[in-house]
């Protein structure tokens, strides 16, 4: 478990690295703001689409060749990226990545279930989060920076060779094939999972936080302009910070009480904080706070409630449906409040989408009665 967290975190190091640069490099290889908005979306994009695939994917290749073949489609491409001057092969290279992005990430969290014992599940899945999160506190930042005092080359050495270091570690790594047992179903795709009324109750809920999420990234900085402590700078750190500690608190607690008390707390608190965000000041920072904690704890009781309702020999199928909904309802949320944020303005987009988010209790209702029955 360790061992896989350790090339977690050097996956996702790789790709955080680059999350910034490469929409500035294509900016400046020609392509402009259009061209810097299609690397985004070209990535998320083919991430969505890998993920869709992946149940069917871990039932033929099992977990160990999948989980090499994810790193090395994040990684070897982007060694490529300095060979790439203008815009459709820097697409190209990204589409590539995106596709390992796809597969690693739901290879992560179905590993990490079925390596956990189920009495520390929630613990287990809090680590993987801490793991995952941390470099998205500062990975950002330093590839920023190492590019403009070192130049685009060492980013994307850095970038590509990180996700390969985890490779070493996959045969040390612990795992069955995910061989569906007597009397299990086997090989339930994306859209049958999401058939399901429970599954589809909890991805719809994640996925109307997760906008959230993608607005709050997107365009925080368009809406509280400037520097300082009370910046848009200052405030994504903070949540940075806040959802990775309420992430691993909510895995420990849904070890000991049941997951789906921290759903609606969560949701409430997002919602609060997506209120004072667009306010600046204190009330940013305060914001930023509330956002980042609802956050974390709704990362960790989706992911386990979904591993929770679904058969071992079904793990991928459960980590694909809560890692679309996270890819998805970023893109989603980015794309769709651009929009709405040229109709009414930044604060009341804002407000928007905390009513949307807090809508999202009414799902929470729902699965609470029909589990009552």
């Amino acid at each position: 478990m360790i061992l896989l967290t350790l090339v977690a975190f050097a996956a996702l190091f790789g790709f955080q690295l680059l999350l910034s640069v490469v929409p500035l490099y294509a900016d400046e290889a020609g392509g402009g703001s259009s061209g810097a908005g299609l690397a985004t979306a070209a990535f998320m994009l083919s991430t969505v689409l890998t993920q869709i695939q992946m149940p069917r994917i871990l039932d033929r290749y099992g977990y160990r060749r999948v989980l090499a073949a994810g790193l090395l489609f994040l990684g070897v491409p982007a060694l490529f990226y300095a060979y790439a001057q203008t815009l459709v092969p820097i697409l190209a290279v990204t589409l590539v990545r995106g596709v390992g992005f796809g597969i690693v990430t739901v290879m992560f969290a179905a590993l990490i279930v079925e390596l956990s014992p189920p009495h520390r599940r929630g613990e287990a899945l809090g680590l993987l989060g801490v793991a995952i999160t941390l470099p998205t506190i500062f990975c950002n930042a330093l590839g920023l920076w190492l590019a403009g005092g070192f130049g685009y080359e060492i980013v994307f050495l850095l970038g590509g060779l990180a996700p390969l270091l985890g490779l070493g570690m996959i045969p040390y790594i612990r795992s069955a094939p995910p061989a569906a047992k007597e009397g299990e179903e086997s090989g339930a795709g994306f859209f049958t999972g999401l058939g399901r009324a429970p599954l589809r109750r909890i991805f719809l809920l994640f996925a109307a936080t997760t906008m959230a999420a993608g607005v709050v990234l997107t365009f925080l900085p368009l809406a509280v302009p400037g520097s300082g402590v009370f910046s848009a700078a200052s405030a994504l750190l903070v949540v940075g910070i806040t959802t990775t500690a309420s992430r691993w608190w909510a895995g420990r607690f849904g070890d000991r009480r049941d997951p789906r008390l921290l759903l609606a707390p969560g949701l409430i608190t997002c919602a609060i904080g997506m209120v004072c965000l667009p306010l600046g000041g204190v009330v940013l920072l305060f914001g930023a706070v509330l956002f980042g904690a609802g956050f974390g704890l709704l990362q960790n009781a989706t992911l386990i409630l979904m591993m929770g309702r679904v058969s071992k020999s079904e793990y991928g199928l459960g980590s694909t449906l809560w890692n679309a909904a996270f890819d998805a309802g970023t893109g989603i949320g980015a794309f769709s409040f651009g929009f709405v944020i040229s109709a009414v303005g930044f604060s009341w987009s804002f407000f928007i989408c905390s009513a949307m988010v807090a809508s999202a209790l009414i799902l929470v209702l729902l699965d609470h009665s029909s589990t009552q029955d």
